[in-house]
């Protein structure tokens, strides 16, 4: 059991969470969402003991319960070990596993001449596995998976819904995949921050995803209206008591120095109203609620004719150095489609992609626009934010970045800040903002949710699912799939297969 009372944690005089108190019982699945940097991770790593950028107070109790951690990322140490070497301590650890080394090797989908790879050598959806297998052979009580959907194939997703939910252990869990949260989640951990970023605050229920997301929205439709009726209230009064100002104003202003009586009784009357206004001021109105996750973008009208030809591929061998990914890759996408690749991971689906931003990139008849899975390949992280949105600097250009920054919910810092000290999100929605500004009709996004909140992915998804020009996609996120993809491919080591 994992007791939390009162935990408060700060991270440069910025409140990422306020006594915060939950008790992780046996069976529990928790599962926290929330925005990227509103501190999902850092409230892991304070648990942990490990965090040593933020100051938390407040009671944190284990009672001698093993934790197994899953990091957001691999560490450059690990990585540089081979699978063998990161899983097993020596000989002896290997022979005392082996039975249970097998058994999850199938399970996830691995061969065991995996042992003899360097780590930074897999894909990021084969380093998941391992890492995931390094915390089932070490039998621990609880676990923490920071982001574990990430680079992960359905099959392995699905894999890992089954061990969440089979699993008689407590797991708190950070995810993006609002498929798995659904499928997962017997309780909801939500962080946010608010206004503007300046404060904080949480809400925690027991109850699955779905119906928290559904009380959410009624909650925050509720409290709209209400806000909106008292505003509506309010301002009749206000008007009504201002026309009454105005009137015996104005009787002031006209009555003659015969009539005392009468002065001093419009006075009275004004020293009431100006009571009345005091008393107005005084008011404290229901607030329209601050939601973090409310982003708003949207593509200009494009039209893509359905007979363009956008890409005709006839590959013999797709490679990378001297491996062969995939054979006779054959492909066909025409204008006005929206078209999405899975595949198993380390198959190659990136390198594919990259292929084909190659081959489409330099087309003047179109304007292509690429999402690539790791942001840096196109992304120069020392660059202002600005100034990748607006490159001409021109005063239009910069205030129409700014307003589509605004609207992805950019604070002024991240607005006037680098490209590296983003968010991986954040990063997500600055190339999604760069794709719009760039007017671009044909869209290269390989799993352009994956690192995007699980509240603000629906706006997501909608949007692209009406955009008008062309989409050539990877994803694992079976809600992606379901909403924007017209074709689906499986990319195979004999090339793309219609499902």
């Amino acid at each position: 059991m994992l007791q939390i009372k009162n935990l408060t944690i700060i991270v440069y005089d910025r409140y990422l969470v306020k006594n915060l108190s939950f008790t992780l019982n046996k069976n529990e699945k928790l599962a926290i969402i929330g925005e990227e940097g509103n501190g999902k991770s850092t409230l892991l790593k304070c648990i942990l003991g490990i965090c040593d950028y933020a100051h938390f107070s407040g009671y944190i109790n284990a009672k001698g319960e093993r934790i197994g951690y899953l990091e957001q990322s691999m560490s450059k140490e690990n990585c540089a070990k081979k699978v063998y070497d990161y899983l097993f301590s020596n000989e002896e650890d290997y022979y005392n596993k082996i039975n249970l080394f097998y058994t999850y090797l199938e399970t996830i989908q691995l061969e065991d001449t995996i042992l003899d790879q360097v780590i930074s050598t897999l894909s990021g959806g084969e380093k998941v596995k391992i890492s995931i297998l390094k915390l089932l052979l070490e039998e621990y009580d609880i676990y923490f998976l920071d982001e574990p959907t990430n680079d992960l194939d359905i099959e392995t997703l699905e894999w890992l819904e089954h061990f969440i939910n089979v699993e008689n252990k407590p797991i708190l869990y950070i995810s993006h995949d609002e498929t798995l949260l659904a499928n997962t989640a017997t309780s909801i951990l939500h962080l946010e921050q608010i206004k503007k970023k300046t404060d904080c605050r949480h809400t925690l229920l027991k109850i699955g995803y779905d119906a928290y997301v559904k009380e959410r929205l009624c909650k925050i439709a509720k409290q709209e209206q209400v806000a909106k009726n008292e505003k509506r209230n309010f301002d009749k009064k206000q008007a009504k008591l201002k026309q009454i100002m105005n009137k015996v104003e104005h009787e002031q202003n006209t009555i003659t120095r015969a009539d005392p009586h009468g002065a001093r009784l419009l006075k009275k009357k004004m020293h009431a109203i100006k009571s009345q206004e005091r008393k107005l001021e005084k008011v404290i109105l229901t607030e329209t609620p601050d939601i973090e996750e409310s982003i708003h973008f949207f593509f200009s009208e494009i039209y893509i004719p359905k007979n363009k030809v956008i890409l005709k591929l006839d590959i013999p061998e797709l490679k990378v150095e001297n491996r062969v990914l995939s054979r006779n890759v054959h492909l066909e996408v025409m204008g006005n489609t929206h078209f999405c690749i899975v595949g198993n991971n380390g198959v190659g689906k990136s390198t594919l992609m990259k292929f084909i931003y190659e081959k489409l990139k330099d087309r003047t008849d179109i304007q292509v626009g690429y999402m690539p899975q790791n942001y840096e390949d196109i992304l120069d992280m020392q660059r202002d934010v600005l100034d990748f949105l607006s490159p001409s600097k021109s005063k239009e250009d910069i205030t129409l970045a700014r307003t589509y920054l605004g609207s992805m919910k950019f604070t002024h810092e991240e607005t006037t800040g680098k490209i590296g000290q983003l968010s991986n999100g954040s990063k997500a929605k600055l190339l999604l903002a760069y794709l719009v500004l760039s007017n671009c009709n044909v869209l290269l996004l390989d799993e352009p949710t994956r690192n995007v909140s699980p509240l603000s992915n629906p706006v997501i998804r909608n949007i692209l699912k009406n955009f008008q020009g062309t989409i050539i996609s990877v994803s694992h996120d079976r809600k992606y799939i379901f909403e924007v993809a017209d074709e689906l491919y499986v990319f195979t080591k004999d090339g793309l297969l219609k499902k």
